[in-house]
């Protein structure tokens, strides 16, 4: 018997809202809808049924795909995507989560089929609001704090990039673009085994 494969149909980026937080560590989930909406050239809206920006249109392979950035800040998450997933009778198997990881440095990315929030206030939203933990998520890499700064986590996340990892950024994002392509076109286990070893380095990004 042929194993489903576990294609992607609404595409989820967490952040937060407002100029304030644009470009920080914790909105690398915004930076990457917005580079895939470039990508693929699908207009994002506000769309308050939804609480956040919504887009819609073909991905890779002429696979129709939905785009989400919640709105409703991100340790309520799960509020905005429940929203949707409940409009388009969605299964929380078919949405595919991009986040910050802090346990990943920059440069790294790292598909899951299924998991715990691993301390993710946005990803522990969306556990609650889905009632599952087998949902689909992309984690990007944003580093860990210098030892000099201790456990000043928050103030980390919501810094921005150094120049020297916002170098790095534009291969990052195009990196994950490949990878949801390959997931659009073979599914996200087989994109696992292809883009979870890789890592970006400056000669990428250039």
């Amino acid at each position: 018997m042929t194993a489903l494969l576990m294609i992607p149909e609404l595409i989820v980026g967490l952040g937060n809202p407002g100029s304030q937080y644009d470009r920080t560590r914790h909105n690398i989930g915004f930076a990457f809808i917005d580079r895939l909406a470039q990508h693929w050239q699908i207009s994002l809206t506000s769309e308050r049924r939804f609480q956040g920006e919504y887009g819609e249109g073909l991905g890779g392979q002429g696979r129709r795909v939905r785009l989400l950035k919640p709105h409703t800040y991100m340790n309520n998450s799960g509020q905005s995507i429940r929203s949707v997933i409940d409009w388009f009778k969605l299964e929380p198997a078919s949405v595919l989560v991009i986040y910050d990881e802090m346990a990943l440095p920059v440069g790294k990315l790292r598909l899951r089929l299924k998991g715990s929030a691993g301390g993710h206030n946005g990803m522990r939203s969306i556990i609650s609001h889905l009632g599952t933990p087998e949902v689909p998520r992309l984690r990007i890499g944003i580093g860990s704090p210098p030892p000099e700064r201790g456990k000043d986590t928050i103030s980390f996340v919501l810094g921005r990039f150094a120049p020297l990892e916002n170098q790095l950024l534009p291969g990052v994002l195009d990196l994950g673009v490949d990878a949801v392509e390959m997931a659009l076109k073979k599914g996200i286990e087989q994109s696992m085994t292809l883009f979870n070893g890789r890592t970006v380095s400056i000669s990428d990004s250039e």
